[in-house]
């Protein structure tokens, strides 16, 4: 197990163990988390943990190009069923994502020292937020890291108050990276909901190539 230091660097992502845990302690310092994604890197830890870094084997994602779009989608897109807006209320969305309840999750990996360094890293234009509004309530949203010049955005977290709101506003966010020419999004590690949409697994070093 490598334990971080001053330094911001990372050992190679092949040392990582078969859990995908590389690392532990350092920071969430802007030049380290920025370091950390454009190495394939990512802080998951709990709020009674040390901070963790992450690179897992396979790793989840999806091609933007691979969308998948129910029909009942596809019926509210058509209606407007939800109003859309990016990076309106950043600390609104992380804080949701924070906070809202998941029946298969106790306590939440988004700590208060982890909403502070994200908002730092929104700040300077290097994570962006989705909200999905309805009656101009926050009813959904999602936000991540966006590799501008690598292409790639690196999802972190969606929440829902509404049926199918984060969804919605995940499809409308692949439509704005399609037109930015982002060819891959991080999904980072598998779950059935990620899956549905058209995120798949990949080997490591796959994934690695895009951030090259």
């Amino acid at each position: 197990m490598y334990i971080l230091n001053d330094s911001i660097d990372f050992p190679t992502v092949s040392a990582a163990n078969e859990d995908g845990l590389l690392a532990i302690g350092g920071d969430l310092s802007i030049p380290r988390l920025l370091n950390a994604y454009h190495n394939g890197i990512f802080p998951w830890y709990d709020e009674d943990q040390p901070i963790l870094w992450f690179s897992p084997d396979p790793r989840m994602v999806l091609y933007p190009e691979d969308i998948k779009i129910s029909k009942s989608m596809r019926q509210l897109i058509r209606k407007n069923c939800f109003e859309i807006t990016f990076n309106k209320d950043f600390k609104q969305v992380i804080d949701n994502c924070a906070t809202i309840s998941r029946p298969e999750q106790f306590g939440t990996w988004i700590t208060s020292d982890m909403q502070t360094a994200y908002i730092q890293l929104h700040e300077i234009g290097c994570a962006i937020s989705v909200e999905v509004w309805q009656h101009e309530k926050l009813v959904g949203g999602l936000y991540g890291i966006w590799l501008e010049e690598k292409k790639v955005f690196c999802g972190e977290s969606m929440f829902a108050k509404v049926s199918n709101a984060s969804k919605y506003g995940f499809i409308k966010l692949i439509e704005l990276l399609k037109q930015k020419g982002v060819r891959l999004i991080d999904c980072q590690v598998y779950t059935d909901h990620l899956a549905s949409l058209g995120a798949k697994e990949v080997p490591r070093d796959t994934f690695m190539e895009f951030l090259k």
